[in-house]
């Protein structure tokens, strides 16, 4: 009598298991997901064409502090290594209202592309991103080398990507020449 009261406790707590480990375990991609997005400023971006060069994905919300906060330290990392190749894409989450994510790229002078990420696709294609700030770094080989829930430790951060970027070679103008 009692295995027949117990089993379907069990099978019950079976499936809330399940469902939270769905839930909360998922895990992310080994590398690149095929996909594109579109920027607010209305222009493609298809993620494998950002192969040969550092990728880094933020996933956003204007309601967060932890990635308000983080913008400007992205705006530099941007200035500083996107002339040596680096990308950055910050994807507002589906719940963030359109016309609060351009206010907000407005007023922070956010200049790496954004894109509205209104169904979900991008988050459930990153392995069901739900928590803001969420980043991944992505290898010009297309591999994910860094996934990050919560705030970057940005020279951690700028220290792997100058990893990622070839050094630049002088050129014979700039040797210095011994005198003779």
């Amino acid at each position: 009598m009692r295995i027949r009261t117990l089993l379907p406790v069990l099978i019950v707590l079976l499936v809330v298991l399940d469902a939270v480990y769905y839930r909360f375990m998922q895990t992310a991609p080994e590398s690149t997901p095929d996909i594109s997005l579109i920027s607010t400023a209305g222009e493609e971006l298809r993620l494998s064409t950002y192969r040969g060069r550092p990728l880094l994905i933020t996933f956003w919300s204007t309601t967060c502090s932890s990635c308000v906060r983080e913008i400007p330290h992205l705006l530099e990392l941007y200035r500083e290594l996107g002339p040596r190749g680096l990308e950055i894409i910050g994807i507002a989450m589906a719940y963030d209202r359109p016309d609060r994510v351009l206010a907000m790229q407005k007023s922070r002078g956010i200049t790496y592309p954004v894109a509205l990420d209104i169904h979900a696709e991008a988050a459930r294609a990153f392995g069901d991103v739900q928590l803001t700030p969420n980043s991944f770094l992505i290898g010009p080989d297309g591999r994910i080398t860094r996934h990050q829930t919560g705030s970057l430790d940005i020279a951690q951060l700028r220290r792997e990507i100058l990893a990622m970027i070839p050094q630049q070679q002088s050129s014979p103008a700039e040797t210095i020449q011994p005198s003779s």
